[in-house]
């Protein structure tokens, strides 16, 4: 049965997936392109299991706080309406779902249609992402479990689908771009919004320096996480696609308008597709 985000039913698994022992989901070899690994998912999972206590900890300190900056950009490039149904993929703890229930609800009309739900791989964030958004009342998103390559949502029944610092961890990113495309309605709207790396050399390299040296050292310290977490973050956005083959695979997915806006000196992109 489809799941209708109009309902604002809020669908959680009866238990979290298994934990894993303290072996690492990422080591060195795996690491060398962790997006070609067999049981990237499962890894995926485990490794967002074990950081969502400190997630959001994490994600402020080492961004400075331009995490915040970067989903409020994402928002205003959604145009969100008080009738857009809208669904918000990958949505960990609920970050960029919430920014976009309170968008909607300044936005509200008389008599809206439509709903917010934030659906997400690894239930371990969702439980945060509830205590999160239990201040909004009516305007609260709901919030279910959820893989991005077979989304629980009928054929164009959705309005506008986001999906922020997520796809390059999805198993098949292409396959995941085809299932937003099928769930949009015609004129529907995508925003991706990911990490990418500073086109000037020198940028580039300063940048990776934090990001390959320091950050894992002292994210992986606050969580203390034994996944490898922090080392699989720089690796997979190194490892991953181009801007220009991410815009591309929308264009044949059926997105037209297609722009990309990079955001703190390319550190990170905000793509923004519409549905033909």
């Amino acid at each position: 049965m489809p799941f209708s985000p109009v309902s604002g039913t809020l669908v959680m698994p009866a238990t979290p997936a298994p934990r894993s022992s303290s072996d690492p989901a990422w080591t060195a070899p795996l690491l060398a392109d962790p997006h070609a690994v067999g049981d990237k998912a499962q890894r995926v999972r485990r490794m967002f299991a074990a950081i969502a206590p400190s997630y959001d900890l994490n994600n402020r300190l080492h961004s400075l706080g331009m995490d915040q900056h970067w989903r409020s950009v994402a928002v205003k490039m959604a145009e969100v309406k008080a009738t857009d149904t809208i669904v918000d993929v990958a949505c960990g703890t609920g970050d960029l779902t919430l920014k976009l229930a309170r968008k909607k609800s300044e936005a509200r009309c008389q008599n809206p249609d439509g709903g917010v739900v934030g659906i997400d791989f690894t239930y371990d964030m969702l439980p945060i992402a509830r205590r999160k958004a239990a201040g909004l009342g009516g305007s609260a998103p709901a919030f279910m479990q959820g893989d991005a390559m077979a989304l629980p949502l009928a054929d164009k029944s959705v309005d506008l689908v986001s999906i922020a610092f997520g796809i390059r961890n999805v198993a098949d990113w292409g396959k995941a771009i085809d299932e937003f495309a099928r769930v949009l309605k015609p004129g529907g709207r995508l925003i991706i919004l990911e990490f990418s790396l500073p086109e000037n050399a020198l940028l580039r390299g300063l940048y990776n320096f934090y990001f390959r040296r320091v950050l894992p050292r002292t994210a992986t310290w606050i969580s203390g996480d034994q996944t490898g977490a922090y080392r699989y973050l720089p690796e997979s956005v190194n490892t991953f696609i181009s801007r220009e083959e991410m815009q591309e695979r929308m264009a044949r997915a059926g997105f037209a308008a297609i722009e990309a806006r990079p955001l703190t000196l390319g550190i990170c992109v905000c793509y923004k597709g519409a549905r033909a």
